[in-house]
């Protein structure tokens, strides 16, 4: 019987290990969803990096979704060359008309002419209808001849002929040297190593202000569409009575997926892979109701940061992996 009971309480606390280890807490800035707006980019995938080969759309943005575009008319397709000639059609209906007529009267096909004339006039009709003919060939192989050219290699728009494409480029956070990046009809915008630092110090500084709720110094590191978004998520905390905590942010690795200018405006979009010390505390007493103060955690986000011309780097959207 002790065996069995034995047994009995080893199974209790197998089942119940997974409820009393502590969970992850996954309460970090962001960490709800896709959030955030990368101008004309917003309903665009970020372009794939070795940190984040795939991403998230953006869930909630004030960009408006851009409309897919209405499938074009299909063309006409083109009659044969006598319904696009009806003056060549009338012209050889009636001479061939009139010519069955005169024979169904004892005419002739030539009208009824005798001798010489009548030779004559069938031989000159015999040529009228010869050379309509031929004209009509030259026309119809003119047409086909030119359909069946193949386009040149170079028809896209922007492209031109020798020109191969050129592998997106990657490079890590915080190396040295800039990197031109670039995407559809933007402009490159070249990013340097003073610029990686920045993203980096931003990713510490938002998880710090974001775990005091200080929307005061939020103010000035994120965008007011971003702000909001922290507003919303830090009232849900306070509602519930908890509060997340997230420190000793390290930066892993990062990628820089794509950058260019718009509007006046720089934008970057970043993967970052990131460790931190992420807890969710009570507000009451401070206790640790997920994750834990001992165990490092990892995350991987794109940010996308923006700036205006000359000024400072900003968050303007968070995107999950």
């Amino acid at each position: 019987m002790k065996k069995f009971r034995w047994l009995a309480v080893v199974a209790a606390l197998i089942i119940a290990a997974p409820s009393l280890a502590p969970s992850p807490a996954d309460a970090r800035a962001g960490a709800g969803g896709g959030s955030g707006s990368r101008g004309s980019k917003t309903n665009n995938a970020p372009a794939p990096t070795q940190t984040a080969p795939t991403a998230k759309p953006v869930e909630r943005s004030t960009t408006p979704a851009q409309k897919a575009a209405a499938p074009a008319p299909a063309a006409p397709q083109a009659g044969s060359f006598m319904a696009r000639n009806p003056f060549f059609s009338g012209l050889m209906g009636g001479m061939l008309g009139a010519g069955l007529i005169g024979m169904m009267f004892g005419g002739g096909f030539a009208g009824g002419l005798g001798g010489g004339a009548g030779m004559l006039g069938l031989l000159l009709q015999v040529l009228l209808i010869g050379g309509l003919g031929y004209l009509a060939f030259r026309l119809i192989r003119g047409r086909m001849a030119a359909s069946a050219q193949p386009a040149p290699a170079y028809a896209y728009s922007g492209a031109k002929p020798g020109l191969t494409d050129v592998p997106m480029a990657r490079q890590s956070v915080g190396t040295s040297g800039p990197l031109l990046m670039g995407g559809g009809s933007s402009p490159p915008l070249a990013i340097a190593a003073e610029d990686y630092t920045a993203f980096e110090s931003l990713l510490a500084d938002v998880q710090a202000a974001y775990s005091k709720g200080d929307l005061a110094a939020m103010r000035g590191l994120a965008t007011p569409e971003m702000l909001g978004y922290f507003s919303e998520e830090l009232s849900g905390h306070a509602s519930r009575g908890v509060e997340n905590r997230v420190e000793a942010v390290k930066l892993e690795q990062g990628d820089l997926s794509e950058a260019w200018s718009e509007g006046g405006l720089d934008y970057a979009t970043v993967a970052m892979r990131f460790s931190m010390i992420d807890t969710t505390r009570t507000i009451a007493d401070g206790k640790i109701v997920a994750g834990s103060d001992q165990v490092r955690t990892e995350a991987t986000e794109i940010w996308t940061f923006l700036r205006s011309r000359g000024g400072k780097w900003i968050l303007s959207a968070i995107q999950q992996t």
